[in-house]
């Protein structure tokens, strides 16, 4: 998971709200990308051409040019719990791996934190699954209305694990991703940050392509929807889905979809830089750090080690004090 470093001049709630804001903005451009990866993952698209092109101008002229987006609310919905988990989760393992003295290591600070993502994303993987499910869906004849209609449903008719399925999947997924992502970022220039985290997603994304392709597939098989989800294998776990996928579609079958998916990393992560640092630099404007949130111009004489709440009282401190000194004197 790409990740900032973290900037003390921000409180935590401003923190959260900039990585969501950005998140939510990326999510939102790269959304018909991502309908597009996730229909020749599940083989929705299969029998047709299964080009960009062709899935983006078939899923309009049959749903409507709306239907690009289906799914990005609730994708954009889960970046706030998510990140409130995974934040409240890192703070119980750091505590956790603390020595006698309060400290931790950096090892144990990286495994804290990618313990803390896998838990967040246990969490929250019933709005990936529904995600899945809404994506797939027609949206003209649609078996699920929302997310909370979605979650009764599923959860009525084929219960509560259902919501699970191929969350195994999800936690291999993660702890490779983790291994590439983790690494040092601040000898290198912002350019060259971005660089680094799209050529490492993009590597990343394509080894552990095969098992999100599994793992869509399980997500949106149902005997509940109409051709079973779209799904173009019928299988009765992870092994026998990947079984089936190389016997119909030979071991590239694995990697459907993962043209559009590696299209989007340059526009995904380009916008969640940028988005995030506008929000940043209004923050830290807002808490008087810099003269204007269209540049990152420093306030002069303000000391920029300080933490907002020091800040605040700085201020409040030497304020009556500049009142008091205009009074005249006797």
């Amino acid at each position: 998971m790409a990740t900032w470093r973290r900037d003390g001049r921000l409180t935590g709630s401003q923190r959260l709200l900039c990585a969501g804001l950005a998140g939510a903005f990326s999510l939102s451009l790269t959304a018909p990308l991502e309908l597009a990866t996730v229909l020749a993952q599940v083989g929705v698209a299969r029998g047709h051409s299964q080009g960009l092109w062709a899935t983006g101008r078939r899923v309009w002229l049959a749903e409507g040019p709306r239907a690009l987006w289906k799914g990005n609310g609730v994708a954009c919905l889960r970046l706030f719990p998510c990140s409130m988990v995974q934040l409240a989760a890192y703070r119980k393992f750091v505590v956790l791996f603390m020595d006698d003295l309060g400290r931790i290591s950096q090892w144990s600070s990286i495994v804290a934190g990618s313990l803390a993502g896998m838990v967040s994303m246990i969490v929250t993987y019933p709005t990936d699954l529904i995600k899945t499910r809404l994506i797939v869906q027609n949206m003209l004849e649609p078996s699920y209305r929302g997310l909370s209609h979605a979650f009764s449903t599923i959860y009525h008719q084929e219960g509560f694990l259902a919501l699970y399925r191929g969350v195994s999947l999800t936690v291999l997924v993660y702890m490779n991703l983790e291994k590439i992502w983790n690494g040092p970022r601040d000898r290198f220039s912002h350019l060259q940050n971005f660089a680094n985290v799209c050529v490492a997603a993009a590597v990343s994304q394509t080894l552990s392509f095969p098992f999100d392709t599994m793992k869509r597939k399980m997500q949106a098989q149902s005997p509940y929807l109409p051709h079973h989800g779209g799904v173009d294998v019928h299988f009765s776990g992870a092994v026998d889905c990947f079984r089936q996928i190389v016997k119909t579609q030979g071991v590239l079958g694995l990697w459907s979809g993962l043209t559009a998916n590696l299209l989007k990393v340059v526009p995904y992560f380009g916008v969640m830089f940028s988005m995030f640092e506008f929000c940043k630099r209004i923050f830290l404007y807002q808490n008087g750090y810099i003269l204007s949130p269209l540049t990152y111009k420093l306030t002069p004489g303000v000391d920029q080690s300080l933490q907002p709440q020091e800040l605040r009282e700085l201020k409040k401190f030497f304020k009556p004090r500049k009142l008091e000194s205009k009074k005249p004197t006797l």
